[in-house]
């Protein structure tokens, strides 16, 4: 193998482990989520090595089973959005005319708070769960994807063989699908691995306000938010899950940047 691959392999492995971990979590977790083990905010020791929460239930098994809902969410998030944006992005570059109203409509929806859109999709939509907070997500996450994408794409969609296959008959989607995204990789990586962590970002606080899991599931926002009046008796209880996220969001990007091809790389300084 050589340094290169090393290095890269280096970078993704950490992303790749606590995925896993958070993934395989709740069968790893040594006690029921919902089960006292202790007295409340207990320190750490005997059967409960992180201590105990508010309800004396162990820190660590909900710490372990708490992360599985918040990878594959923000992961769905992040799929969808960057392949969203890709198109949206694609095709406003290739047809100006649909990309003015494209950006318009983006910056209409990037003038409202990420915040503010949560609560306005979430308490709209009472039962939607997991769903609400997604859809939520997916309409705060794509205005800013789109405008990058757009940007990327709108010297690809100028220059010389787009030029001629569009004028050689060839249809939209095509140009789009053969033509050029294949040059935006390097681009959509990037935009991957930052919207992996925005998507982070956006359902922990929808956790944290209550608004998509609710008592007496284990998630690590709602961890943070649940313990957050006992952090002087048993500090694991907010720090532990607070580090699971931060570690998760930084691990997820490094390993998408550490993927991005090096030709690639000039092409985005920004991200």
């Amino acid at each position: 193998m050589g340094r290169a691959r090393l290095r890269v392999a280096v970078r993704v492995l950490p992303a790749l482990l606590l995925t896993a971990l958070a993934l395989a979590g709740p069968w790893l977790a040594p006690h029921a989520i919902d089960a006292p083990v202790a007295a409340p905010y207990a320190e750490p020791g005997g059967g409960a090595p992180l201590g105990g929460d508010q309800l004396g239930r162990d820190v660590l098994s909900r710490l372990l089973a708490g992360g599985r809902e918040l990878v594959v969410t923000s992961l769905l998030v992040a799929v969808l959005v960057t392949a969203l944006a890709a198109v949206l992005g694609a095709v406003s570059a290739l047809r100006p005319a649909v990309g003015r109203i494209v950006e318009r409509t983006c910056d209409m929806l990037m003038l409202l708070p990420a915040v503010l859109g949560i609560l306005l999709v979430t308490l709209s939509w009472p039962d939607g769960g997991r769903l609400a907070v997604v859809t939520a997500s997916v309409v705060l996450g794509v205005p800013y994807a789109v405008r990058l994408v757009a940007g990327a794409a709108a010297p690809v969609a100028a220059s010389g063989y787009v030029e001629a296959a569009s004028v050689g008959g060839e249809r939209l989607w095509y140009l789009v699908a053969r033509e050029v995204l294949p040059n935006l990789r390097a681009t959509l990586l990037a935009l991957f691995g930052l919207r992996f962590v925005a998507a982070v970002y956006l359902v922990a606080t929808a956790g944290f306000l209550q608004v998509g899991p609710q008592p007496p599931a284990a998630d690590w926002a709602l961890m943070i938010r649940e313990n957050s009046g006992g952090i002087l008796l048993n500090p694991w209880a907010v720090l532990a899950p607070s580090v699971a996220v931060g570690l998760l969001a930084m691990s997820v990007n490094l390993a998408a940047a550490a993927l991005v091809p090096a030709t690639g790389r000039k092409a985005v300084p920004t991200l």
